[in-house]
């Protein structure tokens, strides 16, 4: 069974699922990829998953540096996966392109070239936005492009993230 939770972010409404244990997704409302089928069959409830999420999302904008992640899974392809992974090794406040994630998967997969775009398409649809941070990876020259949840939006986190 998966379940909903629903949290008021400053940048608008968040929709969180779980599992019951692991957090599967967390999507601003109606964002690009927001899987809204999902949402259509799960049972809305309080769950300890949820507590600590917002317990982070509380923390996160308030403009500090949570010190813990609540639990994840991250249900998708490997090579998604693994882009993702990266993702979480992005320091808060720090920004990475597209191309330096490309060049660490291809190391990974050991082959010599990824394409930018196959990676940008996996940080589009990562499934646990903000927690996992993909609004940390921008375009070769430092242009904030693609963001599911919408530019604006990302902008919004990484001028949070800076104390802007």
């Amino acid at each position: 069974m998966e379940y909903i939770h629903h949290y008021d972010s400053p940048l608008g409404g968040i929709t969180m699922a779980c599992s019951g244990e692991l957090l599967t997704g967390l999507w601003f409302d109606g964002q690009k990829y927001f899987d809204a089928l999902t949402v259509g069959i799960c049972e809305e409830k309080d769950l300890p998953v949820f507590d600590l999420a917002d317990k982070w999302l509380n923390i996160y904008f308030s403009g500090r540096e949570p010190d813990f992640t609540p639990p994840i899974i991250i249900n998708t392809t490997s090579f998604r996966k693994s882009v993702l992974e990266i993702l979480l090794t992005i320091p808060y406040g720090e920004t990475v392109t597209y191309g330096d994630i490309a060049k660490r998967i291809s190391k990974q997969f050991n082959i010599s070239v990824m394409s930018a775009q196959a990676v940008g398409g996996a940080v589009g649809h990562n499934p646990i936005s903000i927690i996992i941070p993909c609004h940390r990876v921008v375009g070769a020259n430092g242009s904030l492009t693609g963001y599911a949840g919408g530019i604006d939006k990302k902008a919004a986190l990484l001028s949070l993230e800076k104390g802007i």
